[in-house]
């Protein structure tokens, strides 16, 4: 291409004709600071540990991959299928969400909510026509009304910039409720426990840091007639007007007043309740204080998972499962799967001895082990031979017995070898039967 050719079709973004003032008010009814779309937490989930803990199992749900696959005989994941809701699940969900950021959105939306709503907002046909249509983008939405067949769904539409009610029937969205909801959302629960607790801590800290000198002063005189109390008053607003307009903040009182500081932290347990409750909640979501740091071990990661983020997989797959697919895509063993890297959680020292167990036993080849170190993989042949590197290969110029043939058989009739022997010589007369030994046998 010549450079009048680049200079002809090169295009820039600051310098294109779409920056043109008139076309801003084609882009929509209104603008935003903030992303408009994204899901907030509630105010009460927002200030306190709450938060950290849903963005935690957020992340970690997010990190396993899900597919629109189809499996084999067994019920194993055989390939993923090239399909729009594949694509929404590990390309791009919407315009604004790519799959990873869809599917943490999921989680934080079911955790803080309870029970959140994937909604598919364009698809090939009408969901309502046909079962048989192809999904091209999801949301995440938050039901806001609950009726017999049909759910009242508050969901961000990117045409007109704002989040819409709409009513759908239940059958064409898939409602996952949150598998810990009775620990994380009961009105009684655990983590609803420690909420009130922590705003409760937080009051009390406002209250300590609002400024305020929180002092009683006792006057040398009983308070008890108008006029005591008007002096009285008189002697408080002097010793404001004192505090507020010294450079330092210094007073000065009568030898006979006396002075009682009251914003001393007041003794209370809400902070030994606090830690109590997070102890508690940690214990019931299988979490703990290492996972939150990033210092647990294997098998405490293998607990967390095991217990806490396998249940929310299995509650959006099998969701998206019975909504997405239909019946006979189903019978066509179609399903929504999960998989989970097993590697991620081993260290370097313990992985070369899996790849040598992996690779002499025949469950991966060579190339799909270090497709898992990150490698790129091996142009030779024998990367990709699922076999045992450490027994050697059969010499090809050998003869090889043709499948199938039998062992050849022996006649009994004839020696298993012939011996020859020169004519007239003593090994040829006994093979004739000419000499007998001295038995006469």
């Amino acid at each position: 291409m010549g450079i009048r050719d680049q200079l002809k079709h090169a295009w820039n973004a600051f310098t294109s004709s779409s920056q043109d003032s008139s076309s801003f008010y084609e882009y929509g009814a209104s603008s935003y600071g903030n992303r408009p779309g994204q899901s907030r937490f509630m105010f009460t989930n927002e200030r306190s540990i709450v938060n950290a803990t849903i963005m935690r199992m957020g992340i970690d749900v997010a990190a396993v991959n899900m597919y629109h696959a189809r499996l084999d005989e067994n019920g194993y994941f055989q390939e993923a299928i090239d399909s729009g809701l594949n694509q929404c699940l590990n390309v791009e969900a919407n315009m604004d969400q790519e799959a990873r950021a869809f599917r943490q959105d999921i989680v934080m939306t079911m955790c803080d909510k309870g029970v959140v709503a994937i909604v598919p907002i364009e698809t090939s046909v009408s969901p309502l026509a046909t079962g048989g249509y192809d999904i091209r983008s999801l949301r995440v939405g938050e039901i806001v009304t609950w009726y017999p067949t049909k759910v009242t769904v508050r969901v961000y539409n990117e045409l007109s910039g704002l989040k819409e009610d709409i009513t759908l029937p239940k059958s064409l969205i898939t409602i996952i409720e949150n598998p810990l909801y009775s620990v994380m959302n009961e009105p009684n629960s655990t983590l609803q426990r420690l909420i009130r607790k922590l705003n409760l801590l937080d009051a009390v800290d406002d209250q300590s840091g609002s400024g305020k000198i929180d002092i009683i002063i006792q006057m040398p005189y009983a308070v008890k007639s108008e006029t005591r109390k008007a002096q009285a008053e008189l002697r408080r607003t002097t010793l404001e007007d004192q505090m507020k307009n010294s450079k330092y903040g210094v007073g000065y009182i009568d030898a006979t007043e006396k002075i009682t500081q009251l914003n001393r932290p007041a003794e209370n347990n809400l902070l030994t309740q606090v830690q109590y409750l997070t102890e508690m909640l940690y214990g019931q979501l299988g979490i703990t204080a290492d996972v939150m740091t990033g210092t647990a071990d294997e098998a405490t990661m293998l607990n967390y998972y095991n217990r806490t983020i396998e249940p929310i997989l299995g509650a959006i797959a099998g969701g998206m499962r019975r909504t997405f697919l239909t019946k006979t895509a189903r019978t066509q063993l179609q399903s929504i799967v999960y998989i989970r890297d097993p590697f991620k959680l081993v260290p370097i020292a313990s992985l070369a001895e899996i790849a040598d167990k992996f690779t002499r036993n025949e469950i991966v080849t060579g190339n799909e082990m270090r497709g898992i170190l990150g490698i790129r993989p091996s142009k030779d042949p024998k990367a990709d031979e699922l076999r045992n590197k450490n027994i050697p290969e059969p010499d090809p110029a050998a003869p090889a017995t043709p499948a199938g043939s039998a062992p050849a058989q022996i006649d009994p009739a004839k020696p298993p070898l012939a011996i020859e022997a020169a004519p007239g010589s003593r090994v040829k007369q006994i093979m004739e039967g000419q000499v007998t030994n001295q038995n006469g046998s």
